[in-house]
């Protein structure tokens, strides 16, 4: 994953120490600039933060110092703030995070637009030779009912048809690519009669499972909203396991955040206004016809999901 020089440069990076004044997380001090592995050869890592769940707690109550509350009532405080939305205390942490991920994942990633980004350059330096190509018992059909999502595994064989494609259409690409660059994989010059073509341009035919890196810094409380989509069941299963490796931090990094994090937004569930009320019915004993309420027929067979002892009651 990493070159000699840059793992030296992690170990010192690791090793070197500051003296500070400054809230500090000791689990998330253990682990700053390790790398966790996602995608074999992708990772995440924290490289910095500021704040925790004391920093959480001291600005929600503008607080000079630590104070003498318990931990008990630390987490009752995250956990009423995360309950009622108030956001402000968590946007005061913040965490800086060094990422490599494919490109198509990437794309999906910038999407959430309240962070921070720096990402590597292919306009000024060259792409290495990385690809992510996915295990054969990730590569599935097309879902006939969800537009951009997969249905079940395709067979061995089949699976192995679709890598062989994507193996050597990189290769080929890439081949192209340091072709256009005038530059074989040392980086050395291939023809001295013949220019180099501009990096931005050369750049153009290579496919978006080349691994790129970037910096990422986000607030916690737009981190969250990040990690609520992203490490759903229902996002692509390649940022998911991104997202899943950045849980990692945050349960690190602020715990009681995190638990809070859990229980009222991760594993909780959004119901409409009409929905509420079909709902109660239900559960008062009464059949009801949720589309007389204004449920569409997709909400009603998600709220029959998520509450299957009420779908017998339920007029469909």
């Amino acid at each position: 994953m990493f070159s000699t020089e840059q793992k030296s440069a992690i170990d010192a990076a690791r090793a070197g120490w500051a003296q500070t004044r400054r809230l500090v997380v000791p689990a998330v001090e253990d682990v700053l600039y390790s790398p966790i592995p996602v995608l074999e050869t992708g990772f995440v890592r924290a490289v910095d933060y500021m704040g925790g769940d004391s920093g959480i707690v001291q600005g929600a109550r503008v607080s000079y110092g630590k104070g003498t509350r318990s931990t008990s009532d630390d987490r009752g405080l995250i956990r009423y703030l995360m309950r009622h939305r108030h956001t402000s205390p968590f946007e005061l942490a913040v965490l800086k995070l060094h990422v490599r991920a494919p490109i198509f994942v990437t794309r999906q990633w910038f999407r959430h637009r309240t962070a921070s980004i720096n990402e590597y350059s292919a306009r000024y330096s060259v792409l290495e030779k990385e690809f992510y190509f996915p295990r054969p018992e990730d590569i599935a059909a097309q879902s006939t009912n969800n537009k951009q999502g997969r249905a079940d595994t395709l067979p061995p064989e089949q699976a192995q048809q679709v890598l062989d494609i994507l193996r050597d259409d990189a290769s080929r690409c890439y081949d192209h690519y340091l072709d256009l660059l005038n530059e074989d994989e040392n980086g050395e010059k291939r023809d001295p009669d013949r220019p180099a073509i501009a990096r931005e341009l050369a750049r153009m035919n290579l496919p978006v499972n080349i691994m790129t890196q970037f910096y990422w810094q986000i607030n916690l409380w737009n981190l969250l909203h990040f990690l609520r989509l992203r490490a759903d069941s229902h996002a692509q299963y390649e940022i998911r396991a991104y997202a899943d490796a950045i849980l990692q931090i945050v349960q690190k990094w602020a715990p009681l955040t995190f638990e809070a994090f859990t229980d009222y937004m991760r594993d909780a569930v959004l119901l409409s206004g009409p929905a509420l009320k079909v709902l109660r019915a239900a559960m008062g004993g009464q059949q009801v016809d949720p589309a007389q309420v204004g449920l569409s027929k997709r909400e009603i067979r998600e709220l029959a999901e998520m509450f299957p002892e009420i779908a017998p009651k339920l007029v469909r």
